[in-house]
């Protein structure tokens, strides 16, 4: 399996390609707008062929590069079921499989930073039939989680949070890496970490907000940043209305 990270420093942003040297096939995702080319180059220096884009959610920090990515490249635009863009895109459902070959991706669906949100569960067929790592979007970062309040709504949004991290991402098994949408850098979370990765189990250790019980959770993400500069602007370049 071929994994490559893309690291936007200026926005703490971060984007992935990922997918099977066999088939000659693979995905973006959390694909930045700035860097549509950097993907569209590594893939095809690895002779593969871009199938699928996907968001794990709609943005609401930068401009998204998924759809015009899919554009460019032919590639099918993926979002959760449930997102509320006015954009052709595939519908992704919670427990679904996409196959590239040899690499699988499971989608969870984990709300709570936003509606729509998913995490990806990746495994390697090559490597065994255990999953590798997780692609955890804005749902749980290293040292932090996400902020629940840019949907409005917040202390619901906070319970879903909760909830899709302990019924859906601490069930996975503990040595399981992490790759976040975000490191330092982004406005998208509360103290996250410089470091772009981490496992389950080192989260469930040291993460201050995974030991929490759900109220103190709650009460805990109403202290949140300022909201992204332009926030308006970019949901409603992302969601196809600008």
């Amino acid at each position: 399996m071929f994994f490559r990270p893309f690291f936007h420093d200026d926005s703490g942003c971060a984007a992935y390609v990922l997918g099977c040297g066999g088939l000659a096939q693979c995905a973006v995702v959390d694909a930045h707008e700035q860097d549509i080319q950097s993907y569209s180059d590594f893939a095809s220096s690895k002779g593969m062929r871009i199938t699928h884009v996907i968001d794990t959610h709609v943005h609401a920090d930068h401009r998204s590069g998924g759809r015009a990515l899919a554009d460019q490249v032919g590639a099918a635009y993926c979002l959760h079921e449930s997102a509320d863009v006015n954009v052709p895109f595939q519908k992704l459902r919670d427990g679904e499989e996409i196959a590239l070959g040899n690499t699988r991706i499971q989608v969870l669906h984990t709300p709570g930073h936003t509606p729509e949100g998913i995490s990806l569960v990746v495994t390697d067929l090559r490597r065994g039939a255990d999953p590798w790592f997780v692609l955890t979007g804005d749902t749980l970062f290293v040292g932090a989680v996400g902020r629940p309040d840019l949907p409005g709504n917040a202390r619901q949004c906070a319970v879903q949070l909760y909830d899709s991290i302990h019924t859906k991402l601490l069930t996975l098994p503990g040595g399981l890496e992490v790759y976040p949408a975000h490191f330092a850098g982004s406005a998208c979370g509360v103290g996250i970490s410089g470091k772009p990765s981490t496992t389950l189990a080192f989260e469930l250790r040291w993460n201050p907000m995974l030991s929490m019980a759900k109220d103190e959770f709650v009460e805990a993400l109403s202290d949140v940043p300022p909201k992204p500069v332009g926030m308006d602007a970019i949901l409603q370049a992302n969601r196809g209305r600008a």
